[in-house]
Formats: structure tokens, sequence, C-alpha cells
């Protein structure tokens, strides 16, 4: 593999590496590493190493629980697996900042700057379906795969916003247990997986991006709860966007403290001495992945806690609260006007003066119709119908006009924020009926389905399903949990799977499945 480098850039990287220099750039001339992530939600590691047929040729990756290597020429993206949501392809080393986290059931977690929304979906399968996920991102369209990729998932309690982080602070005070800030950077160590990304690395220097990451850290530190633990990583190597940037923010903040990682897997430490020239030892307790050490791509991590206990910490007073020293913080409308201007790297995704919350966003719907006030009794009649519940699902209903969500318990009230996710998304009532969503049917496991329709992974039919064809399935195809049930109660919605894994709604009736997949998840 060759790759041509930035002069300037290797001309930093030698100063910066010195004599590792030259392994660090032979490094360039070897090709990547793939990688792809086992989704627990939906099946253990071991199962999916029986089932897929690659199985055989995936190498675990040694910093994550359910991450493999896969051989590069496989395309585990063209799969009905994939399609079903059993993986997530991520580069290796990005699987390790949630690793770090440390997420157990039943945290609070927010994935700060979420999308496209890997490490939120493994945030999710280190939650197994209890406590709460709130995943942001600040651009629309980053926001809406962002979305896609969590119901691709199937994760049931994640809320999804479109937000800057200076809004979240004032509806999450000290409200997360864990919070993932894998900030915008300049992406150096990406350049082999992505050449591309060397084009734009000269237009924007570490400067640009080192006072965005300073507001988002600041306004993050303001939601960590005491005892919390926050992720800080990046994917770059200038010490401006790393190191000064951890620096800096234990100096704004005393209550937080670095918890050294152990240099493990070829995890390097990182550098005492920041480019300010402040030495400060506790930076050596924070990690890089160098691509000349293991394999995967450039990254840097640093896991920081608050040290308060809840009697030690003080109310916070509105946005000042996450201010540094001598410094108002702007208002989520100013952060704004700032990237507009060009100051921040982040894209704004909505205009002030068009009002809020954002055009495209679930809130903004909800206020543009009443919320039908029959829409939980029609859920409630297919849920009778078409679901086999042990026991009512967590959370609690909520409507947005016709549009139905279950939202984890214990969530603050949501006034004024851009929501593109609500909760779990339902569906949306019609006049006499509930129709149920892609969410839906990707959420739910085959056992949770009044009649489900099972192709193989190498039937043709799943691929014509998944291009939204409509199937011929006869009437012992269909699956029921009573074997005598007669025809008429059969017909209706029914759950399509590939080797038992849900991929979407169909409605059957006399032997044909209308093809039900939405047309934004359709394979063309």
């Amino acid at each position: 593999m060759q790759t041509t480098l930035p002069p300037l850039f290797a001309v930093q990287m030698k100063n910066l590496l010195g004599d590792e220099f030259v392994a660090f750039m032979a490094s360039y001339e070897e090709e990547r590493w793939y990688g792809l992530r086992v989704n627990g939600l939906k099946i253990q590691a071991n199962a999916f190493l029986a089932l897929a047929p690659i199985g055989d040729q995936l190498v675990p990756i040694p910093w994550s629980r359910d991450g493999y290597y896969y051989p590069e020429n496989e395309r585990p993206g063209k799969h009905p697996f994939y399609h079903a949501g059993l993986y997530y392809i991520q580069e290796p080393s990005a699987m390790a900042p949630v690793e770090l986290l440390d997420v157990q059931p039943g945290h609070r977690v927010l994935d700060l700057c979420a999308a496209p929304g890997g490490k939120s979906t493994q945030i999710a399968a280190c939650l197994q379906g209890q406590g709460l996920l709130v995943a942001n991102d600040n651009a629309g369209e980053r926001a809406k795969t962002l979305a896609k990729n969590i119901e691709r998932a199937g994760v049931r309690n994640a809320i999804v916003l479109q937000e800057e982080p200076g809004s979240l602070v004032k509806a999450f005070p000290r409200y997360f247990d864990r919070i993932l800030v894998d900030a915008p950077c300049s992406g150096e160590g990406m350049f082999r997986k992505e050449p591309a990304m060397m084009a734009y690395w000269g237009k924007h220097a570490a400067a640009r991006y080192a006072a965005m990451q300073d507001e988002i850290l600041r306004q993050a530190a303001a939601m960590l709860a005491p005892g919390g633990r926050l992720v800080y990583s990046t994917c770059t190597f200038t010490p401006e966007e790393n190191e000064d940037r951890v620096a800096s923010l234990l100096h704004d903040h005393p209550e937080l403290a670095v918890l050294p990682i152990e240099a493990d897997h070829g995890w390097q430490p990182g550098y005492a001495k920041t480019v300010s020239s402040r030495p400060d030892a506790r930076l050596e307790g924070t990690i890089r992945l160098w691509p000349h050490h293991l394999r995967g791509e450039g990254h840097y991590a640093a896991v920081l806690v608050n040290t308060l206990t809840e009697a030690s910490a003080q109310p916070l007073r509105g946005n000042e609260a996450s201010a540094p020293r001598g410094e108002v913080l702007r208002t989520g409308q100013q952060a704004s006007r700032r990237a507009r201007r060009g100051e921040s790297l982040a894209v704004a995704a909505s205009d002030p003066r068009r009002g809020r919350p954002g055009r495209r966003t679930e809130e903004r719907r909800g206020r543009k119709e009443e919320a039908r006030p029959d829409a939980e009794s029609l859920w409630t009649a297919f849920a009778g119908e078409h679901l086999l519940l042990e026991q009512p699902l967590a959370g609690k209903l909520i409507a947005y006009g016709a549009r139905l969500y279950l939202q984890p318990e214990g969530l603050p009230a949501l006034d004024g924020l851009r929501v593109v996710r609500a909760g779990w998304y339902l569906g949306e009532a019609g006049k006499h009926r509930f129709e149920p969503s892609q969410a839906l049917a990707m959420g739910l496991h085959r056992e949770e389905a009044a009649r489900v329709v099972n192709l193989g992974a190498a039937d043709e039919a799943v691929w014509r399903y998944l291009r939204g064809e409509t199937l011929e399935i006869a009437e012992q195809d269909i699956q029921t949990p009573a074997s005598d049930q007669p025809a008429g109660v059969r017909k209706g919605y029914t759950l399509v799977c590939v080797e038992g894994y849900p991929i979407g709604w169909g409605k059957w009736q006399a032997g044909v499945l209308k093809n039900e997949l939405s047309p934004g998840w359709r394979v063309i």
C-alpha cells in the first residue's frame, strides 16, 4: 500500500516520535486492519462465530470483548446478518474508548459526539437494555444516520438528540454516570484508512479544533455525575488536540482526576510534557494507539473521574457551572453563530432564526400536530394481537403526533431540545390501526412476535425482501406459538427473520407476504 503523507505532517511526526519515526512511516506501507464488533444485544460472540460463514476466519481484537479482525477480501456489509444488526463494522482502534468507559447495565450514559453510531451501539450492548443512552450529534444528516444505526442494532433504551453540547447542560446537569467525548479532530490517525482526509489536513489547524474541543469538554464535565467517568478520545496524533486538552480540562476542573490506563495491547503512554511546556506526570496515564505498535489506526484516549461525592457537589448555576475561570460559557445559540462564522468546525445543524426545535425533528412534528389520544390504545391492541410479551415493555409511552415511542424511565424533560428519536420508536397510529415501525421490528426478539417468517441466510428470498419485493410464503411456513391456530389468526403483520434474527415486517395473507420494509432500509 503506497501512501504519500503531507510533508509538513511528516516533519511534525518526526519531531514527535524521534527514533520511532522510521517504524511509524513503514506502517503506512502496510495494509490496514479491518474490524467488526458482534452486537451483544442480539447474539453472543461464540454463537455468532458458529453461525457466520467467516466465523473461522475472525481473529479477536485484544482490547475489545466482542471485536474481531476480518480478512480484507471479505465484505461483511453485504451479508444479510449485517442488515439484521448482528454486528457493526468498526475500525479496531475505535473500539477502545468504550471499553475504557466501563459501562455497566443501569448506567446513564451520554455519547456526546455520537454519529455515525459505532460507539453508541457499543455502549448500548454494554447496557444490555438497562439504564439510559443519550446519543447526540449536532449535524442533521449525521444524526439521522446515527438514529438508523441505533435502530438496526435493536437498541430499546436510547434517545437521539441533535444539539450543541451547551444546550444539553441545562437539561442534564451532573446527570450522567458515563460520558464519552469522541471529539471532532484533525483526523491524522485515519490517513491510512481514509487517504482523502489528507487533502483537508492543512486547511484545519490543530488550534482551531482545540478551541472546539475545550468547549465540548467543559460542557461535558458539567453533565458528569459525582463519581462518574468521562472518556476523551480522538483519532489524531497532535498533542495540541490530545494531552493539551486534558491538561486544560484538569486545570479548569480540579474535581476531575486522570484514571491511569494500563499500557497493554501495544498501547503507549501519553506525553507528560504538553505543547504549553507545563509538564504534568498525570498525562502519562493517558494512552496513545500508534499504528506501528498495534493492529489498528491512530487514536488517543484519556479516562477522567469526577472525584466529588453527592454530598460535596454544589448546585450548578446554568451554563456558568461549566465555564473555565474568568470565562462565561456561550449558550447553544451563540455556539451556532460561532459555527456559521467558521470559529467551530462542528456543524451547526439548526438556524436559530427559524426557531427551535429544527425542522426535521420529532419534537417539532409533535408540536405541529396534536398528540393522537388513541395512539396508546391502538398500540395496546396491536401488541395484544401481534406480540408475545411475558411482561410489559420497560419505559413510558410518549406520543409526538401520531408517532409513538417507548421512552426510558428517569429521563428529564426534553423541552426546547432538538429530538430526533424520543426513545424506541414503536410506530404510528393510523385512523383505525397501529402501523409498526422498522425500529420496533429490529428491537424485537423472534420469540416476542406472534407470527414469524424465518428465511435462511443463503435463501434468495432474503435479498428479494431486502429489495422491497413481495414474497410467496406458504401457510405452513408461518410460524406461530400454536400450530393449531386457525388461518384467520395468522393473517396480518408478520416478523421477517433471517436465521431467527429480525430484518423487518411483512403482511401475510393467503400465501402472499406483502413487503412492509421501509424504503430507507431497502437494498438498492
